[in-house]
């Protein structure tokens, strides 16, 4: 790890001293959704976590919960779940910064007694390496569509894996009318995202989007893809899990409405 970085929590009295993701400005609209759904989130034991190199500048973030909380489509009662964890920039890579956090997670989790330690990753650059977990003693439990994996690991050699929600097919085919941007306050990043993909159907393709708000864990661990909290249904058709660009939603269009 980054010599002397140290981890401090992420809470009501330190969030505005901190870049929220890497976002500095206090008048940015997905950093004001994100204090409130840290605020309303707290009392269900969640914890964020910043990693501070010697400097006090941001290196690392990580943020879980138990998993009976957690804002994904599992079933992860009994352990703690990893929602984010990722390191502030290339320099602060293969430091063991990544693995430090997974131990603080890890040490919470046995502090509390729990089961162990859940997390989805997938490809792709906007969730953790699943090669950074399965260095730390993660193992593969469970998979979901396109490429979702479910990794654990374990306090408790005889607890029972957590698991997917499924029934995605079902839950997409819900949205079969129009254009749904699921959306929720969760990373700071989906406002920005949602209100773009939004503007461009209305202005470009004259299509009014219906805009579905994920407003508690429950609702996440009941939407219809893993990743939950952002997601682009067109006429029953799943046609982004995760948060993407104007230029690519466009792209997707394009080729739909053709």
């Amino acid at each position: 790890m980054t010599r002397n970085a140290r981890l401090v929590d992420v809470d009501e009295a330190s969030f505005g001293a901190l870049p929220c993701c890497g976002i500095k400005s206090a008048t940015h609209t997905g950093r004001r959704e994100k204090y409130c759904w840290l605020q309303g989130n707290f009392k269900f034991g969640l914890r964020a976590k910043t990693l501070l190199d010697p400097d006090g500048e941001p290196c690392g973030y990580i943020e879980y919960l138990p998993g009976e909380f957690a804002w994904r489509a599992v079933e992860a009662s009994g352990y703690m779940f990893i929602h984010c964890l990722w390191n502030h920039s290339k320099r602060h890579q293969h430091q063991g910064c990544g693995s430090a956090m997974v131990e603080a997670c890890l040490n919470d989790a046995k502090k509390a007694g729990m089961n162990g330690v859940a997390v989805v990753t997938r490809e792709g650059s906007w969730l953790a390496d699943r090669r950074l977990f399965l260095a730390n003693g993660f193992e593969l439990v469970g998979s979901a569509p396109p490429d979702y994996e479910l990794l654990i690991r374990k306090v408790k050699a005889s607890a029972a894996d957590p698991v997917f929600k499924g029934g995605w097919d079902e839950k997409i085919a819900r949205h079969s009318r129009g254009l749904t941007i699921i959306r929720s306050s969760q990373c700071p990043y989906i406002a920005k995202f949602a209100a773009e993909i939004a503007e461009t159907a209305e202005q470009e393709y004259g299509i009014e989007a219906r805009m579905v708000h994920i407003e508690s864990w429950r609702d996440a661990q009941n939407a219809p893809t893993p990743y939950s909290v952002f997601a682009v249904i067109y006429k029953g058709r799943l046609v982004a899990d995760h948060q993407i660009s104007r230029t690519r939603f466009r792209n997707i269009m394009n080729k739909c409405v053709t």
